[in-house]
């Protein structure tokens, strides 16, 4: 008896501790919304630092595995993107044979070339639809089916008009890629990684622009000087290789977990997939990824102010997506990289030396972009877009002198110089960037408007830079470039955050977009998700039986920090 009743007496003193305890977690719980208040004020420098810290031990421990899973995922998504900088610059190498072949005027030898950018501003405003309907992995088969067709059309083309639609029908491809691929890689990603997998997509352009041009040299010295009229053919029809490849190996990749939450509410599927590609990370940790994008969801969809993309709430990111598209293309790379053959012509080239110095810009492109990506997770996105600004500027002002003073031979060192500024700046932030600022529900989208802005530029640009150079001198239009760039330095310096290392569903707090409903500045958890984590807590101290009364304050307390973290919390 007397046992009995000292269990008795301990029993009862154990649910005076969990009842008290369950309060104290649910009045944490209903502070939740309080106490992030204070972290909307958290820097970006803090997340970062939050980020080393946390992942010091457990990175180090982790196997090889997990990052060749992601790396396949990532590579694969970004081969779209190889393709992309083949089809972007292997007309480089065509474009005067066929101006010759079916005698151009130099209006329509612009209209014809830039025919596949005008395809791409569509494919970058449609592609959110596909991105959103069908799925990013569908989306992404669907890109490679599109460039095969391009490929071979292009090459069987008949006249100027069948080369223009063909043209098209790939631009389309390459804008749609523009919005899926980076986005896909950026939300299978882990925060760390975040900038050097989503900047794989760039990476693999710059591979795709060095082997155009490889290709283009090859195709030249074998059969250029006898067969010219089948040489451009080769040219363009060489893509279906590679796109054939990516079309295939884009059949095996995952759903993106954030779409199958976000469409379908399949927490499961969406699991499945971060233990696949994360399969060293504890449940805990992808738990905790679930739930946090289902917070994001239900604060987009909880509150009306948040049903429209065109809102107050996303200014912020919308401007940042606008600019980043348009300066990008106001420093005249796509018309560079286009007519490379032709600018370095300009500078007293020959045309076979003119090819050559345009691989030279290849590897240019595709080291300096490696070197951007490398340090895109460390310097930061906003530190890579001021070094790249101010290295456009400084190398564009050289070509205006040596034009301007007949120095030809510093032109050539000027853009190696100018493709350098533009791989580890703009070119390794932008696609990254983009993919970056918008919330989940609209991430598609957002990545649709940058990607418009940026070809919608570059297309009216790459359309009227023959003419221009040939109206006015080179020099002019290089000197236009770089007032360009000097606006553009001010917008980086006054305009960008920096958002290196801060979780998708905590961008909002950097941006000033994570609002609730009655203007404020921090997201509202709902009743249901206070319920559960008291619910969750309590249940856990329950389980606790062994811990002494110390032990369970501080398990408590171990739980609510817990709790604070899966709730929008700063840990």
């Amino acid at each position: 008896m007397t046992s009995i009743s000292k269990n008795s007496s301990l029993n009862n003193c154990r649910y005076e501790q969990v009842t008290h305890s369950s309060q104290k977690v649910t009045v944490v719980a209903d502070s939740l919304d309080a106490s992030s208040h204070e972290d909307r004020e958290l820097h970006t420098d803090q997340y970062a630092s939050h980020d080393t810290l946390s992942k010091t031990s457990s990175t180090r421990t982790r196997s090889v595995s997990s990052s060749h899973k992601i790396l396949y995922c990532a590579v694969t998504s970004s081969l779209s993107g190889l393709i992309f900088g083949f089809d972007t610059v292997v007309i480089s190498g065509a474009e005067q044979q066929i101006q010759s072949q079916w005698s151009l005027s130099d209006g329509m030898h612009g209209l014809v070339i830039s025919m596949a950018i005008w395809g791409t501003v569509i494919g970058s405003i449609i592609g959110a639809w596909p991105t959103e309907m069908l799925g990013r992995t569908k989306t992404l088969f669907l890109i490679g089916v599109l460039y095969v067709i391009s490929a071979i059309w292009s090459a069987e083309a008949g006249n100027e008009y069948q080369f223009m639609v063909a043209r098209a029908v790939g631009g389309l491809g390459v804008g749609i890629s523009t919005v899926t691929s980076p986005l896909y890689n950026s939300e299978i990603s882990p925060p760390q990684w975040r900038g050097r997998l989503a900047g794989l997509f760039q990476f693999q352009i710059c591979v795709g622009i060095l082997i155009a041009y490889c290709s283009n040299a090859v195709i030249m010295a074998l059969i250029g000087e006898s067969r010219p009229e089948i040489a451009w053919r080769w040219m363009m029809g060489v893509a279906a290789v590679p796109a054939s490849v990516y079309t295939f190996l884009s059949c095996g990749l995952p759903e993106s977990p954030r779409w199958l939450i976000t469409h379908r509410q399949d927490h499961d599927a969406a699991l499945s997939v971060l233990q696949n590609v994360q399969p060293d990370a504890s449940v805990e940790e992808l738990q905790a990824t679930v739930h946090a994008i289902q917070r994001e969801v239900d604060q987009d969809n909880d509150t009306a102010s948040h049903d429209q993309f065109w809102s107050r709430r996303l200014a912020r990111p919308i401007f940042l997506a606008i600019t980043i598209g348009l300066f990008n293309q106001l420093s005249g790379i796509n018309a560079i990289l286009y007519f490379a053959p032709r600018v370095f012509e300009m500078a007293g080239l020959g045309a076979k030396n003119a090819l050559m110095q345009s691989i030279g810009i290849g590897i240019t492109n595709l080291v300096f972009t490696f070197l951007g990506l490398s340090l895109i997770d460390r310097l930061g996105r906003r530190t890579l877009l001021i070094i790249g600004t101010i290295g456009y500027i400084v190398t564009l002002l050289t070509c205006v002198f040596g034009f301007w003073a007949r120095i030809y031979s510093i032109v050539p060192w000027a853009l190696f110089g100018f493709i350098g500024a533009h791989a580890i700046g703009q070119g390794s932030v932008i696609f990254v960037y983009l993919a970056e600022i918008f919330p989940t529900k609209y991430r598609s989208k957002g990545q649709g408007l940058g990607s418009f802005s940026h070809w919608i530029n570059a297309a009216l640009i790459s359309t009227f830079f023959p003419e221009v150079v040939d109206s006015t001198s080179p020099q002019f239009t290089f000197f236009l470039f770089a007032i360009f760039m000097m606006v553009a330095l001010v917008w980086v310096v006054c305009c960008v955050p920096e958002t290196k290392g801060v979780p998708l569903e905590e961008i909002g707090k950097v941006l000033g977009f994570d609002v609730d409903g009655d203007g404020g500045n921090t997201p509202m958890l709902s009743e249901n998700s206070k319920l559960a984590l008291a619910s969750k807590y309590t249940h856990a101290l329950i389980m606790d039986d062994e811990a002494d009364d110390s032990d369970d304050d501080v398990f408590v307390d171990e739980q609510i920090e817990m709790g604070k973290m899966h709730a929008g919390g700063a840990p």
